[in-house]
């Protein structure tokens, strides 16, 4: 009998099951003693907020504009590496998912999926891009985007150098002990490496082949991801394209004025899932400083951290505009596909609608600070 997921933990439980030992831990684990990976989700777990009674919030509303259209709720799927190889041909059925319960759905760079591939099933997702040493390569990548129609672009720049993830480096191994690990999940080798195949790194197929393995693609990230990188590559990029901009990693207010002046439509304050620095900050103490150190001016998504609908009202009120999921949604897809991840949907939907009428809100333009219990100046935690 097949358990239910009652909740986004249920279903990083029923994940783990269902993965191979390597797999399962590469998306769940964080950089070094991880840290900033607990922080992200207890910081956000912490945030205190606001009970009121005696409101009419028996209409509630989670639809919101961003880019230039209108979606159901401020919540999108964040571009998770390798997604592709959590359930077969995994990117397309979340861009399944996403788009049915209009929603974005962001396609990593390594992704398993190609751009084409995901795009050609009908639902042409937002497209995640690294800085590589190759311009030409990169070039060529918007150049993709841009002819699948991509409605916005994410500039992930937090990764100019790989964090240390001593996970995968404990759960690496090859021969008979990955073999072991492949051997005793049985439901995905059926479903993923058999029937999931071609097994590859869809858009990064030109530079590093068709086949390549998982520490073939750990070995190019370190030899080709480019430490020279400066804002003024990030207006070489918003040259060369001409929608939605939008910078993900930051966690300074500085670097969010930087973004913003180098003409980038938003930010995503993000920590990389706490899989690069660990002890920065989490996205949830970061956020109040740099949502007010740019007032408006472009838009504010946020991630790490976020588990439930509940914690998408506390980012919310800590100033995000929008909202990205990660793990959430790869935990899901790993344990039930696109039926996963719709449902993971569901449970954020319904999970934000109490949350608003528990405060008092009943659209996502009343969720503010003012529904945060306060100390001070600050939120508290």
């Amino acid at each position: 009998m097949r358990k239910k997921a009652a909740s986004v933990t249920d279903y990083r439980a029923l994940a783990r099951a269902k993965l191979p030992h390597f797999l399962f831990e590469y998306l769940d684990g964080g950089s070094y003693d991880e840290v900033t990976l607990r922080r992200n989700v207890e910081d956000l777990q912490s945030v205190s907020l606001k009970q009121r009674v005696l409101r009419d919030v028996s209409s509630i509303d989670l639809s919101t504009d961003l880019f230039g259209q209108r979606w159901a709720m401020p919540v999108g799927l964040g571009p998770v590496g390798l997604s592709g190889l959590y359930a077969r041909r995994g990117e397309v059925q979340a861009a399944r998912a996403a788009a049915a319960a209009n929603v974005p759905f962001a396609l990593s760079t390594v992704s398993a999926c190609s751009l084409r591939e995901v795009a050609e099933s009908g639902h042409v997702p937002w497209y995640q891009l690294y800085f590589v040493k190759d311009r030409g390569f990169v070039a060529q990548m918007i150049e993709n985007a841009k002819e699948a129609g991509c409605a916005a672009l994410i500039l992930t720049v937090d990764l100019a150098v790989p964090g240390s993830r001593y996970r995968d480096a404990r759960a690496a191994g090859g021969g008979p002990r990955r073999l072991a690990q492949l051997l005793a999940r049985p439901g995905w080798l059926w479903d993923v490496a058999i029937h999931g195949r071609p097994l590859s790194l869809g858009n990064l197929e030109p530079v590093v082949g068709k086949r390549a393995p998982l520490n073939d693609f750990q070995a190019w990230i370190h030899g080709n991801f480019d430490a020279s990188v400066t804002w003024k590559d990030v207006e070489w990029v918003r040259s060369q394209w001409d929608g939605p901009l939008v910078i993900k990693g930051i966690l300074d207010p500085d670097d969010a004025r930087a973004a913003a002046a180098s003409g980038a439509s938003g930010i995503v304050v993000s920590n990389h899932g706490g899989r690069q620095l660990d002890g920065a900050l989490s996205s949830a103490h970061a956020l109040p400083a740099i949502a007010d150190a740019i007032a408006g001016r472009i838009s504010v998504l946020a991630d790490g951290g976020v588990r439930s609908g509940l914690d998408v009202v506390r980012m919310l009120a800590l100033g995000a505009d929008f909202v990205l999921i990660g793990r959430a949604w790869a935990y899901a897809l790993a344990a039930r596909g696109q039926a996963g991840v719709a449902h993971a949907l569901k449970l954020i939907d319904a999970e934000m609608r109490v949350a608003m009428a528990l405060t008092g809100c009943t659209s996502v333009d009343q969720i503010g600070n003012e529904i945060l219990e306060r100390s001070g100046n600050q939120a508290t935690f």
